[in-house]
């Protein structure tokens, strides 16, 4: 897979070779298909990597396998791995190969022994060093032959001499005592050497015939023509290189077959982007910090004044606090309370069912001691060049290009500097240009320009978005679109449209207008959001349960009232949380366990009380902040936030 690991190895001396098995992608009916492995990477045990399929699937790491067998026979391997109806084979495949060994590395490491000491080589010095090996091998092969050779030729020149004179040779040896007296007179005589006396010596009579002369004086010959060509190799370097040449190519001709691998270019590493099928899910975090990813279909659309179906099961004492649609190959940025940033995959978050409790998150982020999540954001891929908004419960706001969170580090970076005492709640992304409007828990609001807020980097503090009285503080901030409507919601389940036109572009930093009438009966204020009018509205209550509504079923009214009945809100609950989802084209629940006849007549009953205002003239609104007000802060400084 790949010539990087290959070239690398090449290069280096080192290197890591990624194998994987051939497979191919059968379609046996119009929708269900299944894998086919043919052959796996050298070296892995079939039978292991079966059973490790299996367990894979029966921990659901893998999903989508329906069946796995091993067909294989003499005629060759075959695993079969049959999936599910209408599931991405591409998808599966891919998992299998970042989880079993049917995709591999082999290690590469090219040592060799150079002057007796061991020494990686990458392929040049390898191909060097083994030449020089093979020269040597064969100088010293030649030299020995050449050595052996000589010796013969000088035995035989001997022998040639003595059958020359093979009368007096005998007569020599009769007339000798032993052995010893033999050899010395023969050499004293001819001149031998004792080599070659003591072979004259051993020679049987049958040597003494005729043909036997006609052999030795044949391999004297044969000899000679040896010793020169050896010699002439070792004076000659160029005719020693061919003989090495030479038997390089024999072993080719030899053993030489067809490659058995195929090289791909295809990248190594496998992005978990390939594996994860992208779909929208729904992400919800709980106040006490659980997190979990939910199919967005799970939920279905209701009618207003519905009550609901639970988004997830929580502990005592614990709520929904966030929810969002996203798509899994998406990045989610998580801002905690001390004003530091995170960023994970959408896809990284463990899938649970609607009524789980989720993950502690902690488990996925590196949090301090005393630090939870505050807001989360999922980040598209269609946002370069953009900026986060960031906004503090205290008021202050601060814009930081996206571009200073390209590159979080694990243990997170700081997102905003924060003064004693508060704390990050909102974050948004914009192009630089937008309007954002600004919610308070006493139902107060302020819209402004965005380009009333420079930029800053990450470090710095912010300036002062609103002016806030005692007591009050900021539950949440929106970026405001021409056309759309602003969405208030109470603690009390109680909300309302209204257009956006009618909260007016007011200076960063002051007081604001009112955003909606609070009273007991309403409650504070949970959000101020702002909808194309096209999507859902999810409310989650403190105790788990979420409602889809339609934007478009909220009733239209004015600014300076108290809204309609959206959630019911049983004594001791409250909405804790509220969020924009994509419209579920899912026909409106009609009736069953999860609606309520008697709440929706209830509503329709409120409805008509509580948009009476907007039919007749509506008393003026007196506790709507002068313009004088509105005017921003002059000291503002970005460091310095005690100048706010």
């Amino acid at each position: 897979m790949g010539d990087v690991g290959i070239r690398h190895a090449y290069f280096t001396g080192r290197g890591k070779i990624l194998v994987r098995a051939k497979s191919e992608i059968e379609q046996y009916k119009a929708d269900r298909s299944r894998i086919i492995v043919t052959e796996i990477p050298y070296q892995v045990n079939k039978a292991k990597l079966v059973e490790k399929i299996a367990e894979l699937v029966h921990e659901k790491r893998v999903d989508g396998i329906s069946d796995l067998r091993d067909e294989s026979s003499r005629a060759g391997m075959r695993i079969v791995i049959e999936l599910k109806k209408d599931v991405n084979a591409n998808v599966v495949l891919n998992n299998l190969y970042k989880h079993t060994q049917l995709q591999d590395t082999f290690g590469v490491i090219m040592i060799a022994l150079v002057n007796g000491e061991p020494k990686v080589l990458n392929l040049r010095e390898m191909l060097y060093h083994y030449i020089a090996h093979q020269k040597d091998v064969v100088t010293r092969r030649t030299q020995f032959d050449l050595d052996k050779a000589r010796e013969r030729l000088h035995i035989l020149e001997g022998l040639m001499i003595a059958l020359d004179n093979i009368d007096e040779v005998i007569a020599i040896i009769k007339a000798s005592a032993n052995g010893a007296e033999a050899k010395e007179r023969l050499i004293a005589r001819f001149g031998f050497s004792e080599r070659q006396a003591q072979a004259i010596l051993d020679m049987r009579l049958q040597r003494l015939t005729g043909l036997e002369r006609e052999k030795l004086e044949a391999e004297y010959g044969e000899l000679k023509r040896t010793v020169e060509y050896l010699a002439s190799l070792l004076a000659d370097e160029g005719k020693l290189m061919g003989v090495v040449k030479d038997e390089m190519l024999e072993i080719r001709r030899r053993f030489a077959d067809p490659r058995r691998t195929e090289i791909t270019k295809i990248v190594e590493d496998i992005d978990m982007d390939d594996i994860i099928q992208e779909e929208d899910m729904v992400v919800t975090c709980t106040h006490h910090g659980y997190i979990k990813r939910i199919a967005e279909a799970t939920y279905r659309t209701q009618r207003r004044g519905g009550v609901g179906i639970s988004a997830g099961a929580t502990r005592e004492e614990d709520f929904l606090e966030d929810i969002f649609v996203t798509s899994t190959h998406s990045y989610i940025m998580f801002f905690t309370n001390k004003g530091r940033a995170f960023r994970i995959k959408c896809y990284s978050i463990p899938e649970a069912s609607r009524t789980a409790k989720g993950t502690p998150i902690v488990n996925l982020l590196q949090l301090q001691t005393g630090e939870f999540v505050t807001a989360a954001f999922p980040i598209g891929r269609q946002t370069e060049g953009g900026y986060l908004v960031l906004c503090t419960r205290q008021g202050v706001i601060k814009k930081t290009p996206l571009s200073d969170f390209s590159n979080i580090r694990k243990g997170g970076l700081i997102a905003q500097n924060l003064r004693e005492g508060d704390e990050l709640i909102s974050v948004a992304l914009s192009a630089g240009d937008d309007e954002f409007i600004i919610g308070t828990r006493d139902g107060m609001s302020i819209r402004f320009s965005e380009q009333d807020v420079r930029s800053m980097g990450r470090n710095a503090s912010g300036v002062r978005a609103i002016k806030l009285s005692e007591g009050d503080c900021v539950v949440d901030m929106s970026m405001v679109k021409p056309g759309s409507c602003v969405i208030a919601i109470t603690e009390n389940g109680m909300g309302k449209r209204t257009e956006e036109d009618a909260y007016r572009v007011q200076g960063r930093a002051g007081k604001g207008i009112i955003a909606m009438n609070i009273t007991e009966k309403t409650g504070k204020l949970v959000c101020l959001k702002v909808s194309e009018g096209n999507e859902d509205l999810m409310l989650i209550r403190d105790d788990g349960v979420v409602i889809r509504v339609p934007v478009d079923t909220i009733s239209v009214i004015s600014r300076n009232t108290q809204g309609v009945r959206l959630m019911k809100i049983d004594e001791g609950h409250r909405v804790a949380s509220v969020a924009l989802a994509p419209h579920n084209d899912d026909e409106p629940q009609k009736g069953g366990e999860e609606s309520d006849g008697d709440i929706s007549n209830e509503n329709d009953n409120a409805n008509a009380a509580e948009t009476a205002p907007s039919a007749a003239p509506e008393p003026p609104d007196t506790t709507e902040t002068p313009d004088a007000t509105e005017t921003p802060d002059a000291t503002e400084n970005p460091n310095t936030p005690e100048n706010l």
